[in-house]
């Protein structure tokens, strides 16, 4: 098992930038990418400028374990309601906004998951696969307005919140398929959301970039 590499320090990449992160900024990938965007200089100038959203990241996500046979109606619908629909509604709200500015970023938070097949997640495998369509998709009608719609998605990112939620045994089976044999940091997702949320990927649009060292 490989160790992490040492933090990476703020390049102000979003110097001057409001941010809006979703839900989940508690703990792992969403308060890894709240503090990660305020180290890039976030407040620099936010203070007046409240009324301005220059970056959406859609951090909010709600899973869960259930076999397909013992799932009810709703366990699926809240994982959908809360990952696929409550992305829909922050975007929706969001480019009512830049479209009148002519420019902004919006970062999703899919999963390798909606990819690669795993046991007892299918409502969480169907909603982040939805996240992935309904980016690329959303994309190309923001194109035209000077917006940027792009997601991440990670594979294996341990967070205390995780960890409690998950056995033991599946996360070892998890960091055993993981390249470098451990999990991500929360802050080597959040940095790739922060590249996408950045003007060095100005020239990307609905792009699903995969945050991961798993092999199939």
């Amino acid at each position: 098992m490989t160790e992490p590499p040492p933090y990476v320090e703020g390049h102000g990449l979003l110097a001057g930038k409001t941010v809006v992160v979703t839900a989940a900024a508690g703990a792992g990938i969403g308060f890894a990418t709240a503090q990660r965007c305020v180290e890039e200089a976030l407040m620099g100038g936010a203070v007046d400028r409240l009324g301005r959203i220059d970056v959406l990241v859609n951090n909010a996500g709600l899973g869960g374990t259930a076999e397909l046979v013992d799932m009810t109606d709703e366990q699926w619908h809240a994982v959908l309601d809360v990952t696929l629909n409550g992305t829909f509604r922050c975007t929706r709200a969001v480019l009512r906004h830049m479209y009148e500015r002519g420019r902004g970023v919006v970062v999703n938070n899919a999963s390798v998951i909606g990819w690669r097949a795993q046991a007892g997640q299918a409502h969480y495998a169907a909603a982040k696969a939805g996240v992935m369509a309904f980016t690329r998709s959303t994309a190309m009608e923001a194109a035209r307005h000077g917006v940027r719609v792009n997601a991440v998605a990670p594979s294996l990112a341990l967070h205390p919140f995780l960890a409690k939620v998950t056995s033991e045994e599946l996360l070892e089976e998890l960091t055993a398929r993981e390249a470098f044999g451990r999990s991500a940091e929360p802050w080597e997702v959040a940095n790739v959301i922060v590249f996408l949320a950045s003007d060095y990927s100005s020239y990307l649009t609905g792009e699903v970039v995969s945050v991961s060292s798993q092999h199939p």
